[in-house]
């Protein structure tokens, strides 16, 4: 199969992995150790130079982690990737490897409510300022780009509402200002959505959601798109000038196309120290090796409830890109063919008292703060996920008080519809 391109799937399976050379373990093992033995003096004086690729300490690098990271390379198209702790430790990497105190970003303010915060307020503590804005006019961004713009950051689905992103048109934003464009591809899953084929630059994942899909494990990928050229500006140091730390090594002259990941394991995993767990390594690999199954059962199962509930009296709206008639419907035929994802929000007519009703009287569902189980999960945000925000930042994100969020599972759709039908039934 050397000339023949492996399809998702097989990917899917197989990317990153070989029988263990040691047992003949088919499956990935569980590398469960903090450190590793050098051959000798010199071996070990490589590996810390940089010189040679190999494993120290498991806080920078591990066996079972560095398949997870070749695996979604792999799916997602990149040149290299990252494991680390979550998806919150995936951004607070890349951008500690991109900006410098007083640097500033632009994000869409139609984000996951806790990215949303840690952009306001944590970021805050580096000196890193986010400017807010709006997917659904691309203007807002071009109009938000200063001198001190070093990157721009969206989902490609964006949680909780569904929102389809134009990540071509915003692309062009991103390469006319010469920064990197950073999509978190959580919700669609390379199975979806490839954003390196639409002009993303840099990639991350929650692999705590569908990546790994059973809600049993955190963790976190960065993948690099090896497209952005880091020199052209001289605005990124951490890749362009001598690192002293690893005697005068210029990462991106060293390490071309997947230079990025590198920077963000050498410069930020390293020191900051978010380390993904080997276990947890293991099990979202063994997740993966379903996603296209998956994902595709979450997509068509989320359809139909979107379309059950398009119809019931209760129901003042549905935001789901994959129903004719939907505001992103065009952008979803476009990016996401095979389907608008697993994740949607609605609008009950009761309100706020309706949201809280509604997840208290389901019975099926699971009433918790995460996505992308195989379970069906329902959660009211104003209550919960974005309940720090003011009422016009939950608004603006999607997040108002008559929303309610699905995660929708690979349970039988009619038995996901029965529920919520009974829990409708007592508002």
């Amino acid at each position: 199969m050397s000339d023949h391109t492996p399809g998702f799937s097989t990917l899917a399976i197989h990317a990153g992995a070989q029988p263990d050379p040691t047992t003949g373990a088919r499956a990935t093992p569980i590398y469960q150790t903090t450190s590793f033995v050098f051959d000798d003096v010199d071996h070990a004086a490589a590996l810390f130079g940089l010189q040679t690729f190999g494993n120290i300490y498991t806080r920078i690098g591990n066996p079972t982690v560095s398949v997870l990271e070749e695996r979604v390379a792999a799916l997602e198209g990149g040149t290299a990737a990252l494991g680390v702790a979550s998806g919150h430790a995936a951004q607070h990497l890349v951008f500690h490897t991109l900006l410098e105190p007083g640097d500033e970003f632009i994000a869409s303010r139609k984000l996951y409510g806790g990215s949303i915060n840690q952009f306001n307020h944590a970021f805050k503590s580096y000196g890193w300022n986010v400017v807010w804005a709006d997917p659904d006019d691309i203007s807002s961004f071009e109009a938000a780009v200063t001198p001190k713009t070093k990157a721009i950051f969206v989902e490609s689905i964006a949680n909780p509402g569904g929102i389809v992103t134009d990540l071509k048109a915003i692309s062009a934003v991103a390469k006319k200002a010469g920064v990197p464009l950073i999509v978190d591809n959580t919700l669609a899953t390379p199975y979806l959505w490839r954003p390196f084929e639409h002009g993303a630059d840099i990639v991350i994942h929650s692999a705590t959601k569908f990546l790994g899909g059973h809600g049993n494990s955190i963790g976190g990928v960065i993948v690099d798109g090896g497209t952005f050229d880091w020199t052209a500006s001289g605005r990124y140091p951490f890749l362009t000038k001598p690192r002293p730390e690893y005697q005068g090594i210029v990462l991106h002259e060293t390490f071309g196309n997947f230079a990025f990941a590198i920077a963000c394991r050498v410069l930020g995993l390293r020191d900051l120290g978010p380390a993904l767990s080997p276990f947890n390594a293991f099990l979202i690999l063994t997740g993966i090796e379903t996603l296209g199954l998956r994902v595709q059962k979450h997509s068509d199962n989320a359809l139909e409830v979107a379309k059950f509930l398009s119809q019931h009296p209760a129901v003042a709206g549905v935001n789901y890109a994959g129903l004719p008639g939907d505001r992103y419907y065009d952008l979803a035929k476009t990016y996401l063919p095979k389907g608008a994802g697993a994740v949607f929000t609605f609008r009950l007519k009761g309100g706020y008292e309706a949201g809280v009703s509604l997840v208290s009287n389901v019975e099926l569902f699971s009433h918790l703060a995460n996505i992308g189980d195989t379970r069906s999960l329902i959660i009211h945000p104003a209550s919960t996920t974005h309940r720090q925000l003011s009422d016009e930042q939950k608004t603006l994100a999607g997040a108002g008080p008559e929303v309610v969020r699905l995660s929708i599972g690979i349970e039988d759709a009619a038995d996901i519809i029965a529920d919520l039908d009974q829990a409708l039934a007592k508002l």
